[in-house]
């Protein structure tokens, strides 16, 4: 961080700088925040200091070496109680977090630039309000760390979000948590490992903008999720593992899921690819343009065989005639997304990246609609 004034600005070199120094203050915020479960408060407190501390030391020193403007008014205001840079790195530190493994890069947190997207809802204020109540939730923070835990470990800013997509896939562990609570990101992928299948009393995802999440993991192992509630996601891919109990899904616009439940019930969502396996008649209501496909064969476990799979017995709640409800299709055999992607893409890993598989899913059900 000290080099960054004396890295030349010809090609680049200086932003290159910055950006690398960004990522790894992401970096350090993701790790912290995954070890909250386990750290003291008062090491948790320590940690968060010091990855403050680093950025603002780092925004300094992008303020010392911006070009100056004409004609600008400059305040400036020094904190009293921040520490050294060299103290606050050695605090940040991987070695310093007791007991604590640093991530590798395939398990640090990630979040790129989020992307424009353009849905309609079932009513004409729908969209605008669950947009709104993504966007806060977003905004806010509302999940650091993904268990509602840690007061104390700050949020980035949005300049370090940008910068952290030198880690791809993010690995939250759950290990000290009873369920999933996953809420208020965009433009990440998340994907929850084994170690979280003693977590699995009941699932929340929440608030999400072109995320891909993937949850069959820890429930394939024959500890399938209680419940599953979803709420107010856009523009995502959602692979929500096995399911007990209900799954309650409102307010999802313009997403994929495949998910395995005993019973199924979907409110208020529009343009919606379903890939499902169900032990009861799915049931939708106040939906639009729903579009149902038997769950891919990589996700069917033994257990699942022996329970008939009633994925295309939809009852709509809001279509009482006797003709077949417009409110919801069957997607044709040609038209699903192969099983390849599930298996190779939807994981993630080198030439996989957020992008391209949410173009490969989503982007596949928005073509076949036009």
């Amino acid at each position: 961080m000290d080099q960054i004034a004396n890295t030349s600005t010809i090609g680049g070199e200086r932003i290159d700088a910055v950006d690398h120094c960004l990522a790894g203050i992401a970096r350090l915020s993701g790790e912290v925040k995954d070890a909250s479960n386990y750290l003291p408060p008062y090491d948790q407190r320590a940690y968060s200091e010091a990855i403050k501390a680093l950025s603002e030391k780092l925004q300094e020193t992008r303020s010392r070496v911006a070009p100056k403007a004409k004609f600008s008014f400059k305040t400036s205001k020094k904190n009293g109680s921040a520490i050294s840079l060299r103290d606050a790195a050695a605090l940040a530190g991987p070695q310093g977090l007791p007991g604590y493994r640093s991530l590798s890069s395939t398990e640090s947190s990630a979040m790129s630039t989020p992307g424009e997207s353009t849905t309609t809802s079932t009513t004409p204020n729908a969209e605008k309000e669950n947009g709104d109540d993504i966007d806060k939730a977003i905004a806010a923070d509302k999940d650091v760390p993904f268990m509602g835990e840690g007061d104390d470990v700050p949020a980035v800013d949005g300049d370090v979000r940008a910068a952290a997509a030198a880690a791809s896939i993010r690995k939250p562990s759950f290990s000290q948590s009873k369920s999933v609570n996953i809420s208020a990101h965009a433009s990440t992928h998340i994907i929850v490992p084994s170690t979280a299948s003693h977590a699995t009393s009941s699932g929340t995802l929440s608030s999400l903008r072109r995320c891909i999440v993937d949850m069959s993991i820890p429930t394939a192992t024959g500890t399938p999720f209680a419940s599953l509630a979803i709420k107010n996601v856009r523009d995502s891919l959602l692979v929500c593992g096995h399911v007990n109990g209900p799954a309650h899904i409102t307010g999802v616009q313009n997403s994929v899921m495949a998910v395995a439940c005993r019973q199924f019930r979907m409110h208020q969502c529009k343009g919606v690819d379903v890939y499902l396996y169900c032990g009861s008649r799915p049931i939708i209501e106040d939906c639009e343009d729903i579009r149902f496909a038997p769950m891919p064969e990589s996700y069917i476990t033994d257990s699942l065989k022996s329970i008939p799979n009633q994925w295309d017995q939809v009852d709509d709640f809001k279509w009482i005639k006797s003709e077949p409800s417009p409110h919801w299709s069957v997607i044709p055999s040609e038209k699903r997304i192969p099983e390849n992607i599930w298996t190779e893409a939807v994981p993630g890993g080198p030439g996989h990246k957020l992008d391209d598989i949410l173009k490969a899913t989503i982007g596949q059900g928005v073509m076949i609609r036009q």
